[in-house]
């Protein structure tokens, strides 16, 4: 038997918060990746602050079209 992914559809509101909540940690990994010298983690922390924002536009693009 195949589990089937479930898509949970996310309000508008609760998408910008993640992003939101996805670029200020990823500011915080990047910070600490630049502190102790560690590009990986500084990567990490840009690619979490990318998905936030995409996260957060899709956010208010279901905000505008009532989602």
């Amino acid at each position: 038997m195949q589990n089937k992914p479930s898509f949970e559809s996310k309000s508008g509101t609760q998408d910008k918060i993640e992003g939101n909540a996805k670029i200020v940690s990823g500011k915080v990994v990047e910070t600490a990746g630049k502190v102790v010298g560690n590009p990986r983690l500084e990567a990490k922390g840009d690619s979490s602050q990318a998905e936030g924002h995409v996260q957060k536009t899709v956010g208010q693009i279901k905000q505008v079209f009532g989602k």
